[in-house]
């Protein structure tokens, strides 16, 4: 009871000093800033409203061509990034002759339809890279301005399965600084904007994809998830992405790389605006590792246990969950219930609460040869640590070419153990336990995405561990299925996560293809009836 009086304690402390410190922001910022703020315009070119797979199969027969496919998606391209930075490198001019073989391909093609989508089942589409991932000629500095000059030589392997499936990759994405913090900023390509509102934050470090995708200039990308770098930027944006079952998607050709106990914890994965190209998406990033999954096995929603988790049990260090994200995961529970004559259990899992400790543990933690991880200062210096002391001094001048951002997880990070405690290692084994004996392999679990509606620019530095909603996921190696869920009072995107247990992936795919019929899924943020007010009544949700 003590204990329990302390944390409620501290958890006020913290959050009255958030407030404190976000009132000062709010007061020095918003001088600077103009009252009107520009919106996207709408999309008008009806293949940007295409899924992938179905903009494939049209090309297929000749419906419509690669090159009209990828010259709309350029154009669309041009319309947004200029509101948005979300492309910081463009391939157009290769991405167009790759189209045209395409086109030829397709016309000289005598084994038939069949044969093309079986052989090349994304022939055509064109698709966007995180920068931090390798794409053969293009940049690969993951934000760090000594990289600068860093071209890719050659593809990433998930990057090479896709164009080996078809794909033509339009160019590469912004990310937050060596991809750890929850802003997709840099001082190399400068920050990311959310296509719903300018003024918020796209995410990370995944930002890039998000923004990019959710803006309707991009139908699928790819994207890595540490912390919820996948997750994060498509709550945010309102789309779908996928974070697997660890050790399925290859996950080299991405710096940094991982190291200690992290590879176990990074995943690759898919980020689209439609559910129905997740499943195809992560069969071909899979390669031969597929089959593990059983993909092709048919789900029958109505056989499957649901479980609703509202929030992590109340950490003091994480902010409350949005009032407008709990009444959207019980609108989910209604239409489950509702439509499938299924009875979702409301349960709290009181583990959850130490979600930051376990992944700030784990992160640290060496790996099975006995080696400590590569530390942030070391990764800012490229293998020449820097002191975060000295940087954050250079920073005040206006000297340093680290962001905020990465200077403050270097100075946290001197202060964090690299053996976890005892205690949190029970935590972690108690809640990894718990969840795959509750889960099984008929389970799925709908959990927060993130405490917050995407906030405002350069606001998750009074927030850091927030990211925790998604965070612990990396660490217990669940499969989790990111799925929007329309547009809150502000506008801005509603969501939650489907998790489900160890390589049960398809389950939660199939859940979020459910889920977008029931709440339409992604919003195209141009749209007149997007900024249509509602009453200020948290139930009253846009759907």
């Amino acid at each position: 009871m003590a204990m329990n009086r302390c944390e409620r304690l501290l958890g006020l402390f913290l959050r009255a000093v958030v407030r404190v410190c976000f009132a000062f922001f709010e007061f020095f910022v918003s001088k600077r800033k103009s009252d009107v703020q520009p919106r996207l315009p709408p999309i008008t070119n009806p293949l940007l409203l295409v899924p992938a797979i179905q903009l494939a199969q049209r090309i297929r027969r000749k419906e419509v061509t690669s090159v009209e496919a990828v010259q709309a998606y350029i154009d669309r391209i041009q319309e947004v990034n200029p509101l948005i930075n979300a492309l910081v490198k463009d391939r157009f001019s290769a991405a167009l002759q790759e189209a045209a073989q395409v086109d030829k391909l397709i016309e000289e093609e005598r084994g038939g339809e069949d044969v093309l989508e079986d052989r090349l089942p994304l022939l055509g589409v064109p698709f966007t890279v995180k920068e931090a991932f390798s794409l053969q000629g293009m940049p690969n500095s993951t934000g760090l301005l000594s990289r600068r000059s860093v071209i890719s030589g050659m593809d990433a392997p998930s990057v090479a399965l896709l164009k080996r499936a078809g794909a033509i990759p339009l160019g590469v994405t912004n990310c937050s600084e060596l991809c750890m913090w929850l802003e997709s900023h840099n001082h190399l390509y400068g920050i990311t904007r959310n296509p719903y509102n300018l003024e918020r934050i796209a995410g990370g470090s995944s930002g890039g994809e998000g923004s990019i995708i959710g803006a309707g200039a991009s139908v699928i990308g790819v994207g890595s998830d540490i912390g919820g770098s996948i997750r994060i930027p498509c709550f945010f944006n309102g789309i779908f992405g996928h974070k697997s079952t660890a050790g399925i998607v290859n996950n080299a050709g991405q710096y940094p790389p991982p190291t200690g106990q992290q590879p176990g914890f990074i995943c690759t994965g898919p980020m689209c605006r439609y559910a129905e190209d997740l499943l195809p998406m992560l069969r071909i990033m899979a390669g031969p590792d597929a089959e593990r999954l059983s993909l092709s096995v048919k789900v029958d929603l109505k056989r499957l246990r649901f479980f609703s988790v509202p929030h992590d049990g109340g950490s003091p260090l994480l902010s409350p969950v949005d009032p407008q994200l709990i009444q959207a995961q019980k609108k989910v529970v209604e239409r489950l219930e509702a439509d499938l004559g299924v009875k979702v259990q409301e349960l709290r899992i009181p583990q959850l609460k130490y979600s930051f400790q376990i992944w700030g543990a784990m992160m640290s933690a060496p790996g099975k040869d006995g080696k400590s991880p590569t530390t942030f200062a070391e990764l800012m210096g490229e293998g020449k640590r820097v002191w975060p002391v000295w940087e954050l001094f250079k920073w005040m001048l206006g000297l340093s070419s680290h962001t905020i951002a990465a200077i403050g997880l270097a100075l946290v990070e001197m202060f964090q153990s690299s053996q976890p405690s005892q205690f949190i290692l029970q935590q972690k084994e108690s809640l990894q336990r718990d969840l795959e004996e509750l889960l099984g392999t008929d389970g799925v679990m709908l959990y927060p995405s993130h405490p917050q509606l995407a906030p405002k620019h350069h606001h998750p530095i009074f927030t850091p561990f927030n990211f925790s909603y998604t965070g612990i996921f990396n660490i217990l190696g669940l499969p989790v299925t990111q799925c929007p869920l329309g547009l809150s009072m502000e506008g801005l995107p509603l969501g939650l996560q489907l998790v489900t247990g160890k390589l049960q992936d398809r389950l939660s795919l199939a859940t979020a293809l459910y889920l977008e019929k029931a709440f339409s899924g992604w919003r195209d943020p141009g749209s007149t009836a997007n900024m249509e007010k509602t009453h200020p009544d948290c139930s009253k949700i846009q759907q």
